[in-house]
């Protein structure tokens, strides 16, 4: 087997370690024998349909969000993003990345930015510095369904998520929208409402740098499942691997955090 992982304008949104997700998925997919294509995708770059089995679109200032939203609009790539991830391919989008496949993001000067629309939220940007590491309790049902067998029920807070945060753009998600989990120590989307995130079908839009995926293996391999079976249009069981040094990182997150 073979997945594509198209990284989304990684040399402008790609700061806070948030490449270590890349990786994360490469290196889990390598050890099963799955073959890994990474495939970078920028400014000039073409997208069609079927190029990606999982995008990954970082985090980045505002004076490249401003290109990459351009570009996302006049290139068509948003729009093939978004009818991709209506198909069932995964996506992972942090911070700039995910207020981007939002409705819009208002910087503090200059127009609104406008968003691929794949998640039903907004951002707008404050003067509130939203930094520190974060645990999540993962919210949603479907989610949490999925993730039944793959999250361990030994976890001191079962389907959890643990990161890092360092955002001042505040998010709210609209009626309807599911959150990707409720914060039990942090900011989340704003600060406000203990919402953190937001899951569309398999995309997944956070705040969690850290890099994300290597204190979250669990999330990782979802990821990869998701990507197999909507690709080769079957069901897949991944071969289990020996995650104890990532369990413990991820545990003592947990306990040292919340």
């Amino acid at each position: 087997m073979k997945i594509t992982l198209g990284y989304l304008y990684s040399d402008l949104m790609n700061i806070y370690g948030d490449t270590g997700n890349i990786i994360t998925l490469t290196k889990r997919a390598q050890w099963r024998g799955i073959e890994v294509e990474i495939r970078h995708i920028s400014v000039g770059d073409k997208l069609k349909k079927g190029d990606v089995d999982i995008f990954f679109f970082g985090g980045g200032q505002d004076q490249a969000q401003e290109l990459v939203a351009k570009d996302l609009g006049q290139s068509g790539k948003g729009k093939v993003i978004k009818e991709e991830a209506e198909r069932g391919v995964p996506l992972l989008a942090i911070c700039g990345g995910y207020q981007l496949l939002g409705d819009y993001y208002q910087p503090h000067e200059g127009p609104k930015l406008p968003g691929v629309g794949l998640f039903p939220a907004y951002t707008k940007a404050s003067f509130d510095r939203m930094i520190g590491n974060i645990v999540i309790r993962i919210q949603s049902a479907e989610f949490r369904m999925q993730n039944e067998e793959i999250h361990n029920s030994k976890f001191l807070i079962p389907n959890s998520l643990v990161g890092f945060e360092n955002h001042s753009g505040k998010t709210y998600l609209k009626d309807g929208a599911k959150p990707l989990g409720t914060v039990v120590k942090g900011h989340g989307n704003n600060g406000e409402d203990k919402s953190e995130g937001c899951i569309h079908k398999n995309a997944v839009g956070t705040y969690m740098h850290g890099s994300l995926l290597p204190k979250n293996p669990k999330l990782a391999d979802w990821l990869l499942k998701k990507a197999l079976e909507v690709k080769y249009g079957k069901e897949i069981k991944l071969e289990p691997l020996d995650d104890t040094l990532e369990n413990q990182a991820h545990q003592a997150a947990v306990s040292r955090f919340s």
